[in-house]
């Protein structure tokens, strides 16, 4: 079936994608607006894919004919809420001139990180541009050809958070009653019950308007009225839009009696805590040997005694890198790191001590060597498309880039299009009906081998086609799960896309406190930012203090930092990750693991850590609640985590020297950490003593 999937909800300024789903690359697609608000004069190009730029707020009917048929989409347009900000850096800091700017950018998620989208100007001594970007926290830099990077830092666009959305049905009698939870957002000028609730039947499902009865927050459908399989789709409505919600009604046609009910955005049961261990797979095996599946497989061991529920292996087929990610082949290993056999040999013993795997999926680009770039780089008509090719634009050029970049023999002005600076990897175009259908036949081939997908450079890859990938998947692997590298991270990945999202908020935060630039209180600011993001209650954050594209912790800040750091990842809600090594005390970010020589004692730190989260579910699935506290040292933090039958109180030290905290509420004198016993009373407060973290029961 072609049709393009569920309804979409947008601003006006943010273009959505339509694309036909499982398409045949020889078909021919037609897209026509059937409806659009009075004030609309958007129209669509005459592409089988385009994006779709909504010109003013309201309904959008659009419409496929596609060789199985007409299909019809909503798209559901919300006002406009960006607002002009300035992206900039002091021009005495900046390492060029101000007549030295002509191939720098300024680069985020905003501009999808692309050389030359926008180019900065001096104003008033400080070096940037001016951007609309919608309220939040926008992280940017300023990068050219080459290794030119300066970091910009992050800025706090001003305006109201995003609203939550919970969707529920219940099954009564006759009648299915969907059920809305809107929750306001931090700081609106909205309570709950001042926030709307908008309910959208999908598109491809049979169920007419006039055999629904519909409330402010409740939808019934009569079980007569149901088809084989009816989705229902919401959104809360107050200064701003929230993340959709849905859920999916099946009732088999041979028992009509029995309607089940699905939560397509809810994780798998395995991903909602799980602790993940990411293995930069070359360099896993140390000095010697070389890393083979065999090897990783002969480590299973270890990783099982850190308490690890899931292995994230980087990329394993072919590549000309050590990192992997360039790939050559989509559907063959590595030749260096053994066979299909054994790497499936891996993956059954990792299930065999309960753990899952997740494969790094790459689809957004390939290596330049592949074959396929190399046909369109020489403009061979089947394969003229398959990547982005654009004006050739001299200053974001670099000299020494290869000819094989060019299009077609002799001279070219095209240039593939690539992020950053990353010369060898040039971007698949999703407007190719031939690439769509091609990695749509990579993610099948291994979603039947794995547990789950990290994938790399989500955000450069179509909503659509996420949402299009997971459905495809998870209707016959419906415990699959779903990682997306989104940086900084974005709620709007999260419908029906991605389970789990890197928390970037916390990890830059981790950061800046273990370097001396913020308070430890930041830790509590993060998660603020991601409660006003509107991220919805069902996201999986993974939080992380390092990974395989960032300098090690230890490499910056010292090891009482890094206790603590790791201690936080672990005693908040969410998926905490240990990057192989971090728990030996390595320093090299990429460097070979340190089996031999490594920091035995931090290792044992991240079991108990490990452990003390699987003995105490409080620590997994609590709330997070501020608390009063008093410390002699900036930092210093305590929370409580509190899921209505236990609360355990937090208290976490980033400085090398132990401090005395005043708690406002009465502990028990024992950590649940370590089990030692920690505690002086003083009246109405506790006064503990921390090194790194301490886990205390409040629960007398």
């Amino acid at each position: 079936m072609h049709h393009p999937g569920p309804p979409r909800f947008t601003t006006v300024g943010t273009a959505v994608e339509l694309a036909p789903r499982d398409p045949d690359p020889t078909a021919e697609y037609v897209w026509s607006i059937l409806e659009q608000p009075e004030e609309s004069t958007a129209t669509l190009g005459e592409s089988p894919v385009l994006d779709f730029e909504p010109d003013a707020p309201g309904t959008y009917r659009v419409t496929l004919d596609a060789p199985d048929g007409r299909h019809d989409l909503t798209v559901r347009v919300f006002p406009d809420d960006r607002r002009l900000t300035c992206l900039d850096y002091p021009l005495d800091e900046f390492p060029r001139d101000a007549d030295d700017l002509a191939d720098v950018s300024v680069i985020g998620l905003f501009n999808e990180h692309i050389l030359g989208a926008d180019q900065p100007t001096v104003e008033d001594g400080m070096v940037g541009v001016k951007k609309r970007l919608s309220p939040g926290v926008h992280r940017f830099g300023f990068s050219a050809p080459g290794a030119f990077w300066v970091p910009g830092g992050n800025v706090r666009v001003p305006g109201p958070g995003r609203p939550k959305l919970q969707l529920r049905a219940d099954v009564e009698d006759e009648t299915v009653v969907v059920s809305a939870q809107p929750t306001a957002a931090p700081k609106s000028q909205f309570e709950d019950g001042d926030l709307t609730v908008e309910f959208y039947v999908d598109d491809r499902d049979d169920l007419s308007p006039a055999d629904i009865e519909t409330t402010e927050r409740t939808m019934k459908i009569p079980r007569s009225e149901l088809g084989e399989r009816t989705r229902i789709h919401a959104v809360a409505v107050g200064e701003r839009h929230s993340v959709p919600d849905v859920v999916d009604l099946r009732m088999p046609v041979e028992d009509t009696r029995k309607v089940t009910v699905g939560r397509p955005n809810g994780p798998p049961e395995w991903l909602a805590d799980a602790t993940i261990y990411e293995i930069f797979v070359r360099s896993f095996a140390g000095e010697r040997p070389p890393t083979t599946f065999e090897e990783l497989e002969r480590r299973l061991a270890y990783i099982d005694s850190l308490g690890v529920d899931c292995i994230w292996l980087t990329p394993v087929l072919q590549s000309p890198t050590t990192h992997g990610y360039h790939i050559t082949n989509f559907f063959e290993m590595a030749d260096d790191l053994g066979t299909r056999a054994e790497f499936e040999s891996f993956v059954d013993a990792a299930h065999d001590r309960g753990m899952t795997v997740m494969f790094d999926l790459v689809i957004n680009h390939s290596d330049r060597e592949h074959p396929f770039f190399q046909m369109s780089a020489a403009d061979v008509p089947e394969y003229r498309d398959w990547y982005v090719w654009e004006e050739r634009a001299d200053a974001f050029t670099p000299a020494e880039e290869p000819s094989s970049r060019s299009r077609g023999p002799g001279e070219s002005d095209k240039r593939a299009e690539r992020y950053f600076a990353w010369e060898r990897i040039p971007n698949f175009n999703y407007g190719s009906l031939a690439v769509r259908s091609h990695l749509l036949d990579v993610v099948d081939e291994w979603a039947d081998v794995v547990d789950g997908f990290r994938c790399d450079v989500a955000w450069g890859v179509p909503h659509g086609f996420w949402k299009e990938t997971r459905e495809r998947v998870n209707e016959s692997h419906p415990e699959f799960g779903w990682l997306d590298e989104t940086v900084p991270h974005d709620p709007d990945y999260h419908d029906q896309e991605f389970d789990a999202h890197y928390d970037t908020s916390l990890y830059y935060a981790l950061r800046d406190i273990g370097r001396d630039e913020s308070p430890a209180t930041a830790v509590l600011d993060a998660l603020d930012d991601i409660e006003s993001a509107g991220f919805p209650d069902s996201s999986v954050h993974m939080r992380y203090v390092e990974n395989h594209d960032e300098d090690r912790y230890l490499d910056e800040c010292d090891e009482a930092a890094l206790r603590a750091a790791a201690a936080t990842t672990f005693t908040l809600p969410g998926a905490p990750m240990i990057y192989a090594g971090q728990e030996r005390g390595m320093t090299e970010y990429r460097g070979p693991m340190t089996w031999h020589d490594g920091d035995t004692e931090l290792t044992n730190f991240h079991r108990r850590l490990s452990h003390a989260r699987d003995e105490h579910a409080v620590l997994r699935r609590g709330a997070v609640e501020r608390v009063g506290f008093v410390a002699e040292s900036e930092k210093v933090v305590a929370f409580a985590r509190d899921d209505g039958q236990n609360r355990v109180l937090v208290v976490l030290n980033f400085g090398s020297e132990s401090a005395r905290v005043t708690l406002d509420e009465a502990v028990g004198d024992t950590d649940l950490v370590t089990g030692a016993d920690v505690t002086t009373p003083a009246d109405d407060e506790t006064e503990v003593t921390v090194d790194n973290v301490l886990v205390l029961d409040t629960n007398q």
